[in-house]
């Protein structure tokens, strides 16, 4: 028998074999240079700090007529407060002295009646816009109260002498609250829809999930989420209204005694600021802005205390 032939190294390998026919490893795969991040070029960094810029000096122009306006009203009232000015009443004209008490508690009034009347209202209105003013008639209070926010103040004033001064027949503290209810009221009622709308979907599916009635879930959820802004709201309407001197002189008119009657007519620091403001003397000009200065005090304590209440009210 004959042993068998050598095989020739000369001759073609199969495909797929080493060189001593075992299989090759896996291929080998060229990983990619890392990408190298680079920060943000010259000319962006200098765009980003320039609109930056632009951002705190827009900021700061907000701010500035408020700080020059403060400035001023301590510049010229400071030196006409005192306890007197506190305490005491008007004195008769060419007397020297005299004080806002009348018109401090006045103006107290004024703002209650009016928020008794604006807030109940402006914000149910506000959140039947927010939850159910989808329809007709939520566009139609919605442009009622969009025309109410652009009325001039006088023109309010004059509707509220022809509602409620001419069929009373004299001035009134009423007529006056009424006056600036109407004054705040589109103010709470945009203000709030807004606000309710703010408060997250999941907070409404979450309530209506466990079986809650949709007026449940807006009485025990959606408003205690928006508190706070519905509260800034109130105050807004509040702020807007407690200046306001035209819608007045139709309405309370004024008194330099006191009163805290609701049908008679009663002091108010707007009606003081106007008549002492004007007048030729210049004990009374100091008077008018010590007022201002008391009446920025006012709404700014008003405020504070509103904010205070309701912060401890939600933590509660």
């Amino acid at each position: 028998m004959t042993s068998p032939a050598p095989p020739d190294e000369g001759a073609a390998r199969p495909s797929g074999t080493g060189a001593r026919g075992t299989p090759p490893g896996p291929p080998r795969v060229r990983r990619p240079a890392p990408l190298r991040i680079r920060g943000p070029s010259a000319a962006r960094r200098i765009n980003n700090r320039a609109v930056i810029a632009l951002c705190h000096v827009a900021a700061a122009l907000v701010v500035l007529p408020l700080l020059l306006i403060v400035w001023h009203l301590i510049e010229k009232g400071l030196g006409g407060l005192s306890l007197a000015f506190f305490t005491h009443l008007p004195k008769p004209v060419g007397e020297p002295g005299g004080g806002v008490a009348n018109a401090i508690v006045g103006t107290l009034v004024l703002a209650g009646l009016a928020a008794l009347i604006a807030v109940p209202v402006g914000v149910g209105a506000g959140l039947y816009l927010a939850e159910y003013g989808d329809g007709r008639l939520g566009a139609l209070v919605r442009y009622t109260a969009d025309v109410l926010s652009g009325v001039p103040s006088i023109v309010v004033g004059v509707a509220a002498y022809g509602l409620v001064v001419v069929p009373m027949g004299r001035f009134s503290a009423l007529a006056g609250g009424v006056a600036l209810g109407l004054l705040m009221l589109p103010t709470i009622v945009r203000s709030t829809e807004e606000v309710v709308r703010l408060v997250p979907r999941s907070y409404r599916e979450a309530a209506l999930g466990l079986g809650a009635p949709r007026w449940r879930m807006i009485h025990s959820v959606v408003l205690p989420a928006a508190s706070g802004g519905v509260v800034t709201a109130c105050l807004l309407g509040l702020a807007r209204a407690a200046g306001e001197t035209a819608p007045l002189l139709f309405t309370a008119l004024g008194s330099r005694f006191w009163t805290l009657a609701l049908d008679r007519p009663i002091a108010s620091l707007p009606v003081y600021i106007y008549d002492y403001a004007r007048a030729p003397y210049d004990d009374w000009n100091r008077q008018a802005w010590a007022a201002a200065l008391v009446l920025l005090l006012l709404v700014t304590i008003l405020s504070a205390l509103v904010r205070l209440a309701t912060r401890r009210m939600v933590r509660v």
